[in-house]
């Protein structure tokens, strides 16, 4: 009689037990037994190389102002095309927080670093500067200059923004000054048209283009507009041909009144012209 109350519970059990998962699974899925869980591991991401590393430093050396994202677009902006790589903002917040007297040191050596002669005429820059006169309304300006004396060839208002404008401003500076081999501009619409292309091959100049998001490639013209608008921001223009007339006046104080440190402390000037005031005279 014992046993057979034994097995009597025994399979009232098992009849629950298997009520109990019927019920689990047909009408509360949500009590179904999940399956155990396997400790996750931990994802390690490779390092980046060597290089990458430089680049960022470098980066940040030639834009000391910037954020770690606008560093970032630039960096792969420029390798990610090239060679399949790209750095976030935190990887280069942690470069630039480790490499600080690195990021100096590459500063000062850009900073010192004394341009490689090229003769005269040879390459000239070209680029566009923008400023706002009193009435808030932007004001055009084309700026040429000679690579190998500094010299501003041409600083001159623009009427409108064209590419039809821009090669009658270029033919102009080659009718006074000559023919130069290249022209070096950036990415900008009106300086890689067909119209400006067509019209420089036509003159028989070559284009040299910078690369995207590289501004000091081009960096003569650039460093050049620069000193222009410190010296627009000292008295707001009024007009237009008080426009015309300050350019006029600075590119005549920067091309024979202000000497140059790359250029030994002469003026853009003596140096197109081949002047040396410091050589000595016949005693």
């Amino acid at each position: 009689m014992t046993q057979w109350l034994a097995q009597l519970c025994a399979w009232e059990r098992c009849l629950w037990r298997w009520l109990l998962q019927w019920v689990g699974q047909h009408i509360h899925p949500r009590w179904r037994p999940r399956p155990p869980v396997s400790p996750s591991r931990k994802v390690f991401a490779q390092p980046k190389p060597k290089w990458a590393q430089q680049e960022v430093i470098r980066l940040k050396a030639f834009m000391p102002h910037a954020g770690c994202r606008t560093i970032a677009h630039h960096f792969n902006r420029r390798w990610k095309p090239r060679r399949q790589m790209t750095v976030s903002k935190t990887y280069v917040a942690d470069t630039c927080r480790k490499h600080q007297y690195a990021i100096l040191l590459a500063r000062r050596k850009i900073k010192h670093r004394v341009p490689r002669p090229i003769p005269c005429n040879r390459v000239w820059g070209c680029d566009l500067l923008t400023k706002t006169d009193r009435q808030g309304r932007p004001q055009l300006a084309l700026a040429i200059l000679d690579h190998g004396s500094r010299v501003c060839l041409r600083l001159q208002r623009l009427t409108d923004k064209s590419s039809w404008t821009l090669l009658q401003e270029l033919v102009q500076a080659v009718r006074q000054y000559g023919r130069p081999q290249f022209l070096r501009t950036d990415n900008e619409a009106v300086l890689v048209s067909r119209t400006f292309r067509f019209g420089l091959w036509l003159l028989g100049i070559g284009q040299q283009r910078i690369e995207r998001s590289c501004p000091w490639q081009n960096g003569r013209v650039e460093r050049f507009i620069g000193t222009v608008k410190r010296e627009l921001a000292n008295e707001p223009i009024a007009d237009r041909e008080h426009f015309t007339r300050t350019l006029h006046e600075i590119r005549t104080w920067y091309n024979h009144k202000r000497p140059h440190d790359h250029l030994q402390g002469r003026t853009p000037a003596e140096v197109w012209a081949g002047v040396d005031i410091f050589s000595s005279g016949p005693g």
